[in-house]
């Protein structure tokens, strides 16, 4: 199918192509055809599929572009609405149609002076709630569109759109669009939508195929090295680090940029100019890792991330889903990483199910394995470095003392003391030791017996003697047998040491 297909006026038909667009992602193809109808509807389809213009393309193209606000596209965050706006202008442009984006933080008579030229209004609900119940705009739009419905309630806007919706005409064509359906979704679509229809990703189209899904079973005290460590190996160009709370993305930031890294954070109580300088910096490159929350990063539209890392795993399927999505964009392949505790193998287990998705179980590469993937891309880029004129004025002043194979040998053992890797030998467990959790995790799910096992697997004494169980409501010994101090049994991983890391150049990055 291609997006001439559904015959959209000329004007918006020519931006399409000029934005290089052939063929609509399965959101756009189920979704334009019915909102060109004039159905009520409502979607689920997770960020990055493609919503703005499933929704954006056919409300344009109806449009009469007569100087009124024709339409209203409300969204949770400053930055999806700033993002949503660029995007509809940049469709609408060759049609006349103007947006205007609404959010806090900005004087009330700029933006009404920009409502009062636009067709389209972006806006977050408190601003617009605000603009509305003081009576300083009117607007009478013909479509109205809630985008990202899930991510308002979350965020406790519930009686804000309620209120809001009593202030525009009852004859309107509404679209819900939401990455996930609870039941506050589906109650709220009955009280504002009529007999609408439903679009709905099926789970092979919600997982992308180019994203390869990895995790690591760790101790929850490994977290933080295991983070490092994987950072370290597959070098990401650019990542995102999922947190589950607030004062992690803080902690974690703080630990990160200790560890030398350029990383940032993202949540919901940070000023709305440093979230804009943050998100600057991501985009720009002048930040390689990105710390955040679901809420915060919701809306977030990088296309160059490679590494998604889940700092812990999701509390549901969906959510998962919507994380790993931020890798894997615009027909590139991604990587997507969640750190998992034995205690939580079971969830891991359940996700798959949920989405229809295979996660991969790898172990943590050791200090030594990183220290030679340094030494690779290391030997690669001596390889491919143009010798400067400089360069030769320095061999040659150092000929004078030493000959030419020392003077290799030197320059090569100062560069790999700058690369060298630090830290433990080892992080995590093993594959065997994995395998084992997974069976008698599902064993007990069988039989709802060997409740919670906290150390039971964990291989006892640090002598490798058998492991201490405590279990409710169930039996079952500790895998002991292990001679990897102070972990599971059933492995020979040990010299466990502490240590540091070396340091990358730079630290919290920010550009403007």
């Amino acid at each position: 199918m291609k997006f001439t297909d559904f015959n959209l006026k000329d004007t918006i038909q020519q931006a399409v192509t000029d934005a290089g667009f052939t063929e609509p992602s399965p959101v756009q193809k189920d979704a334009i055809p019915l909102v060109l109808e004039g159905h009520d509807l409502v979607a689920q389809a997770q960020t990055g599929t493609g919503k703005t213009a499933a929704f954006g393309l056919p409300i344009m193209s109806m449009m009469k572009a007569d100087g009124s606000v024709e339409g209203l596209v409300i969204v949770p965050t400053r930055e999806l609405a700033m993002q949503v706006s660029d995007e509809l202008f940049r469709f609408g442009a060759k049609s006349g149609l103007k947006t205007a984006t609404v959010y806090g933080g900005t004087p009330y008579g700029r933006q009404i002076d920009r409502i009062k030229q636009a067709s389209i209004v972006v806006a977050t609900p408190g601003r617009l709630q605000d603009l509305l119940m003081s009576g300083k705009i009117k607007i009478n739009p013909s479509f109205v569109v809630l985008d990202e419905a899930d991510e308002m309630l979350d965020m406790g806007f519930l009686d804000e759109i309620k209120n809001i919706f009593t202030f525009l005409p009852k004859e309107r064509q509404t679209l819900l669009f939401s990455a996930t359906m609870p039941n506050s979704i589906r109650k709220l679509a009955e009280q504002i939508l009529k007999s609408p229809k439903t679009v709905s990703i099926t789970k092979s189209e919600k997982t992308n195929t180019k994203i390869t899904q990895l995790y690591y079973v760790v101790q929850e005290r490994e977290r933080d090295d295991a983070l490092v460590r994987l950072i370290d190996y597959k070098n990401p160009k650019k990542c995102i680090i999922f947190c589950r709370m607030k004062k992690e993305v803080d902690r974690l930031v703080a630990h990160m940029t200790a560890q030398g890294f350029k990383v940032s954070g993202l949540h919901g109580d940070m000023e709305q100019k440093q979230r804009e300088v943050t998100i600057r910096a991501f985009k720009s490159g002048g930040i390689d890792i990105f710390i955040a929350t679901d809420v915060a990063a919701r809306g977030l539209d990088v296309n160059d991330v490679t590494h998604v890392f889940n700092y812990h795993i999701p509390f549901d399927s969906e959510s998962y889903v919507h994380r790993i999505g931020r890798t894997g964009r615009a027909g590139k392949s991604g990587e997507a990483i969640t750190l998992v505790s034995p205690n939580e193998l079971r969830t891991i287990k359940r996700i798959e199910k949920d989405v229809g998705t295979k996660m991969t179980t790898q172990v943590i590469p050791t200090r030594m394995e990183v220290q030679n993937n340094r030494s690779d891309e290391l030997i690669a880029k001596i390889a491919e470095t143009k010798v400067t004129d400089k360069a030769v004025e320095l061999v040659k002043t150092l000929q004078h003392d030493l000959d030419i194979v020392t003077i290799a040998h030197l320059l090569a053992s100062m560069i790999q003391s700058e690369n060298s890797v630090k830290g433990k030998d080892t992080i995590g467990l093993g594959l065997e030791e994995i395998e084992l959790l997974i069976e008698r995790a599902m064993q007990n799910r069988g039989n709802g017996g060997g409740g919670r096992n906290r150390g039971g697997y964990r291989g006892g004494n640090r002598n490798g003697g058998g492991g201490r169980n405590r279990s409710r409501n169930g039996s079952g010994g500790g895998s002991g047998g292990g001679n990897r101090n102070s972990r599971s049994g059933g492995g020979d991983r040990n010299g466990r040491s502490g240590g540091g890391r070396d340091s990358r150049n730079g630290g919290q990055g920010s550009r403007g």
